[in-house]
């Protein structure tokens, strides 16, 4: 996959369950439609926002396979697989790659802690192992575990590594993957909040959770970016703040699932650990989808 094709907007998707804990296939067709031609460049499941740690394999390959259905090859997928073990990473990357995703996100591995070594050698041992295009996903605030630039950097040398996705906060080490990386790697923002200003910096687009709601504004505020109109891009980041920040007043993907369900767009059903939002959480979200035009039958 030519990795041009990742720049701008890619949705982390949320998967919709129904009340019974099933994958609810009709309605993940409808969200992958209306993603798709409200304008966004890429579509990701089985991500952290898709609760991918709580898919089992079968459940994997039917969100990955009726995904790839909807789409038809008009936007990229992408498939969140990875684990701290490195074999379950490259399993769960080959299973992906054989059922003909467009590339697979790996998170850094959570809970063993490895040294930044073992970093390099777990993504470069999942790379070698399958023919698609792999992006790193760095996010310390869930895995106590930070991919350093220098790390990023020695892994933007293999071949199909494609880019990263940076959630880690630390501007310093994005602007030294930002001056040094090679020409092609993409760096894409994980926190949306942060998009615009790490597009200023060179960064090439998002993996949003908000792109769940407003898919086509976010996608505007990208577009607008990268290609320097400023002035219109700060009037989307301004307009959907808001809503990026209250995508995290609890555990993603507990309040974006709670604000699809007052869309009308899913049942707001999370596999335990997660729970629904709280009151006051839900109570926060309809204000603002009240405030941008959002709300059941008014998308």
């Amino acid at each position: 996959m030519n990795s041009d094709r990742l720049r701008g907007t890619t949705v982390a998707l949320v998967t919709p369950f129904r009340s019974d804990g099933r994958l609810d296939e009709p309605r993940l067709r409808e969200l992958v439609e209306w993603q798709v031609t409200s304008g966004i460049e890429a579509v990701l499941v089985a991500g952290t926002t898709g609760e991918g740690a709580t898919l089992d394999s079968d459940e994997r390959a039917r969100l990955l396979e009726v995904t790839l259905d909807q789409v038809g090859g008009r936007r990229p997928v992408l498939v969140g697989t990875g684990s701290n073990d490195t074999r379950k990473a490259i399993a769960l990357s080959q299973e992906a790659a054989g059922l003909g995703c467009d590339g697979v996100l790996v998170v850094a591995p959570y809970y063993n802690k490895p040294t930044q070594e073992g970093l390099y050698r777990h993504f470069r041992a999942v790379a070698e192992a399958v023919d698609t295009a792999v992006l790193l996903y760095n996010v310390p605030s869930r895995t106590s575990c930070n991919i350093a630039a220098q790390t990023v950097l020695r892994l933007a040398e293999v071949p199909n590594i494609v880019g990263l996705k940076e959630a880690g906060g630390n501007f310093s080490q994005i602007m030294q993957i930002l001056r040094e990386r090679p020409e092609g790697f993409l760096v894409l923002s994980g926190d949306d909040a942060l998009t615009l200003p790490l597009i200023a910096l060179g960064a090439d687009g998002v993996i949003a959770v908000a792109a769940n709601e407003a898919p086509g504004e976010l996608s505007e505020m990208v577009r607008a970016a990268l290609r320097g109109d400023w002035e219109t891009a700060r009037r989307y980041h301004y307009r959907l703040l808001p809503l990026m920040e209250a995508n995290f007043l609890e555990s993603n993907p507990i309040p974006v699932k709670a604000a699809l369900a007052l869309m009308g767009k899913i049942e707001n059903t999370l596999r335990l650990p997660l729970v629904p939002a709280g009151e006051t959480t839900r109570r926060r979200i309809q204000e603002i989808l009240d405030e941008l035009g959002l709300s059941a039958g008014r998308e």
